[in-house]
C-alpha cells in the first residue's frame, strides 16, 4: 500500500507509455507530453501497453522516485478518452484501489485468492437500491452486506 502525502496530487497519464523508459524518461514525458512540472512533487501514474505494469513516478524534495508493479494476471484498470492525450486528477483512495487492482471507477475487486490461494476472478457489483432495501428490516452491517452480490 502507498501513502499519498497531503496535499499531493495524482495524475494518471491517458493512453499507454514505453515501459522501458526510466526515470529520465518518464520526467521528459511528463514536461512535454502532460505539460506538468515533474518536481512539483505530485505523483505521475503510467502504464503499458498490455495495462499488466504500472509505473509511478514522484518527487519528494530531494530527488525522483520510480514506483513500479507488475501484474501477473489481470490487468489495471484504465481509462480510455479517444482523442485526448493528457492525464486525469485520482483522489489517493482512487490510487490506492488502482494499485491493488481494484476497478476505482466502479470499485470491485478483479483478482483475488481463494481460501486454498489460487488466483480467482471475483466480482463486487452493486445492486440497485430500491424500495425493498428500504422496507427490510435488516441491521446496518447486514443492509451493507445485501447491498452487493456476487458474479
Amino acid at each position: 500500500m502507498m501513502i499519498v502525502p497531503a496535499g499531493v496530487k495524482v495524475h494518471l497519464a491517458l493512453g499507454y507509455t514505453d515501459m522501458r523508459k526510466d526515470l529520465d524518461g518518464l520526467a521528459m514525458l511528463v514536461q512535454q507530453t502532460l505539460k506538468l512540472d515533474p518536481f512539483s512533487g505530485h505523483l505521475f501514474a503510467f502504464r503499458g501497453k498490455r495495462a499488466s505494469m504500472l509505473k509511478i513516478l514522484f518527487w519528494d524534495g530531494n530527488g525522483l522516485w520510480l514506483f513500479t508493479k507488475r501484474l501477473d494476471q489481470g490487468s489495471f484498470a484504465w481509462p480510455v478518452m479517444a482523442g485526448y492525450d493528457g492525464s486525469i486528477t485520482l483522489t489517493p483512495a482512487q490510487l490506492a484501489m488502482l494499485i491493488e487492482g481494484i476497478d476505482w471507477r466502479v470499485p470491485e475487486r478483479v483478482i483475488d485468492k481463494d481460501a486454498a490461494g489460487q488466483l480467482v476472478t471475483r466480482k463486487l457489483i452493486p445492486v440497485r437500491s430500491g424500495r425493498d432495501h428500504a422496507a427490510s428490516r435488516t441491521s446496518k452491517i447486514a443492509f451493507r452486506r445485501a447491498n452487493f452480490r456476487r458474479r
